[in-house]
């Protein structure tokens, strides 16, 4: 009997056991040279691999050797990742977006052109799953439909009103700020007017200069496409979301929009190399760390901008690590330790490191507020500004422009932010926050992105919203008709009235005597 009881509960135990996907292959894109928008994907990219499935990735960098993933490098990116910096700092939006139109083409020509990229597409080899960077580089989702194969996008910087509607989700521009623009979700009337005009620029630039051309560019490289472009842009099975509701404000989502921002930060800080250990432990009065991330090259600041970094830094009884990518430094001061990498995520874990000095990219905000460090923003484009922006109203940091960059004001904000414990304070208030989730972000990617492969690309999760035209998801049609109805009603009372009370011509009162006179 006991027996029996014992392989009862064993078989409980076995069925109840969650549904678990079969090995699958997935196919990663990730044409843009910029390192952050890799980093935040790699770690869930190897937690696939480590379940056993193969995934086989297309990216910009020299890669190790991973088991379970394939590497197709195309490195030509990083030949145009300089004129991109050039070409964007430019003053009016409509410049900045023909600016990124031409550096975004040219990376989807790089990679699609790439050797290995065209040995693949012409292998016969099959995919279930593809994953895309939704960065405006459409004509890199079809290699869902080149492979027949279930679309899946990501995002490092979260959403924005295009990812909405590919998602067919709504994206109110009342709260909702262009992710360009260095407003929050609180926004005055004036800042909402902007954005209203911000809004409508992008919207006229996308759909008669974006769209048209990346038509073009999808039948170059796929003239065989059985699906249109405006088909495969809405086909995403699922988005993963670079965003987390404690680090930016509360805003409506579908059920196949997940946030997994953070999802690249270790939970458990690796050693820090025994140079870099030895630095921050031994400086009395705590470290600052200065990155200006990946995209941007510190060595590249104009000497001006660079003469006024030094001349802080030297007035300062901290220690400053500083990413700067060139071997030596002319003027270094003697508490500055320059490297061309740092691990960035185990450095900011360092209980002695007590400011970080960024561009302000999402990453680098994210990573602050996860180990409670104040931030100082130095943003140069795309969505720094916001970030900045949004970590000044929360209070955990502060901005200055690195354009016009003022060793006064350099100094007054990095004193300010390391004698005032309100910043510290506000940034570990918020990293609790976000700790405090029932999962790991990079747990919640993996396990959604097997969801969708256990269940045929789960078409149960699409919105009808994205079968609807304009006219029908702003219920404009049915609105017509309700105003319509009343209207043509008391016209038609109206006209009645008309004809009944003047069917017969009412004499005049004084017609006879007229008529006598």
């Amino acid at each position: 009997m006991r027996l029996l009881t014992v392989i009862a509960i064993v078989f409980c135990a076995l069925s109840a056991k969650p549904l678990e996907s079969e090995s699958a292959k997935i196919l990663a894109t990730l044409p843009f040279p910029g390192r952050s928008q890799y980093i935040f994907v790699e770690s869930y990219l190897k937690a696939l691999a480590a379940k056993g499935h193969q995934v086989t990735v297309i990216n910009a960098f020299k890669n190790k050797e991973t088991p379970n993933m394939r590497f197709i490098e195309a490195l030509k990116a990083h030949e145009f990742a300089d004129e991109m910096m050039s070409l964007l700092n430019v003053p009016l939006l409509w410049q900045q977006l023909n600016a990124m139109d031409y550096i975004l083409n040219k990376f989807i020509d790089v990679t699609m052109e790439d050797e290995g990229v065209q040995r693949l597409l012409n292998s016969g080899e099959t995919f279930d799953l593809v994953l895309a960077e939704m960065l405006h580089m459409e004509p890199m989702y079809a290699f869902a439909q080149h492979f027949n194969a279930t679309l899946v996008g990501f995002s490092s910087f979260g959403t924005d009103r295009t990812i909405d509607e590919a998602a067919g989700n709504i994206s109110p521009i009342s709260y909702n700020p262009l992710v360009t623009s260095p407003r929050t979700d609180r926004m005055t009337f004036l800042e909402r007017l902007e954005n209203h005009y911000e809004v409508i620029v992008e919207d006229i630039h996308r759909h008669f200069v974006h769209l048209p051309h990346m038509r073009n560019v999808y039948k170059k490289y796929f003239p065989n496409a059985k699906k249109t472009l405006e088909e495969v842009m809405d086909s995403f099975s699922l988005i993963l979301l670079g965003q987390h509701f404690s680090l930016s404000y509360p805003r409506p989502y579908l059920p196949n929009m997940i946030e997994v921002g953070g999802m690249h930060i270790s939970h458990k800080p690796k050693p820090l190399p025994e140079d870099i250990k030895q630095f921050i432990e031994g400086s009395p009065h705590g470290v600052i760390y200065f990155s200006m991330g990946s995209n941007v090259k510190s060595k590249d600041l104009p000497q001006e901008t660079r003469d006024t970094l030094l001349k802080t830094f030297a007035k300062l009884k901290q220690r400053v690590l500083w990413k700067f990518e060139d071997d030596d430094m002319p003027g270094k001061p003697a508490n500055v330790l320059i490297k061309k990498w740092y691990p960035q995520p185990d450095i900011l874990a360092h209980p002695n490191v007590k400011l970080f000095i960024s561009h302000g990219g999402l990453l680098s905000s994210t990573e602050s507020v996860y180990f409670g460090k104040p931030i100082l923003g130095l943003p140069c484009f795309y969505d720094q500004h916001m970030n900045v922006q949004r970590a000044q109203r929360v209070g955990f940091g502060l901005g200055l422009d690195l354009n016009n960059l003022k060793q006064e004001d350099l100094e007054k904000a990095i004193q300010t932010l390391l004698t005032d414990p309100s910043y510290a304070k506000a940034s570990l208030a918020i990293s609790e926050r976000y700790r405090d989730q029932p999962q790991s972000a990079v747990d919640r990617a993996v396990w959604w992105t097997e969801y969708v492969i256990r269940h045929n690309g789960a078409p149960h999760l699409r919105a009808t919203s994205r079968d609807l035209n304009f006219i029908q998801l702003n219920s404009l049609d049915t609105l017509a008709v309700i105003l319509a109805v009343p209207l043509l009603l008391a016209l038609l009372i109206v006209t009645l009235s008309c004809k009944l009370l003047g069917g017969k011509k009412q004499k005049c009162l004084h017609a006879d005597k007229l008529k006598k006179h």
